[in-house]
């Protein structure tokens, strides 16, 4: 009885979930991580240096023993494939650079703005009381350019 205990701690069965589909594999306690990686390569048809083995998020390396990780049989590893980095496309690759590339101007100081009569008579005078008459008849705003012509 003793010994097939032993036998059984020896060799047991641990799950690796990929994309595809879900591969049972038999280790023992003394395998390596790498024999793993080899199998799941020979299995799913990928080079070794794409694949990357997990265990509830954490990579594996490669020179642990089923041992020293603790597994226990019915493990679920997840194997993936590597992504390939590069450029990221858009504007998110320019995000706060204009901002910080700009140099701190300091805030200028501003008159106060009036209120109340003070207020109500420079309306009067921008609205009434400043207007240059145009020849045409129309009015002209207050940012308008327009001069009228000297007398001859």
């Amino acid at each position: 009885m003793y010994l097939l205990l032993a036998i059984q701690l020896e060799n047991m069965q641990i799950f690796i979930r990929n994309a595809a589909k879900l591969l049972a594999l038999s280790v023992e306690q003394d395998d390596t991580v790498q024999d793993v990686y080899e199998y799941v390569a020979q299995e799913s048809g990928c080079l070794m240096n794409d694949l990357v083995l997990s265990f509830h998020g954490a990579v594996l390396n490669n020179e642990q023993t089923i041992e020293q990780l603790n597994f226990v049989p019915g493990t679920v590893l997840d194997a993936n494939v590597k992504l390939l980095g590069g450029k990221t496309h858009g504007r998110i690759n320019n995000a706060g650079k204009v901002r910080n590339a700009t140099p701190k101007v300091a805030p200028t100081e501003k008159p106060k703005k009036k209120t109340g009569r003070a207020r109500r008579r420079e309306q009067y005078q921008q609205r009434f009381s400043n207007k240059v008459a145009s020849p045409d008849g129309l009015r002209r705003g207050p940012n308008s350019n327009y001069q009228q012509p000297a007398n001859q």
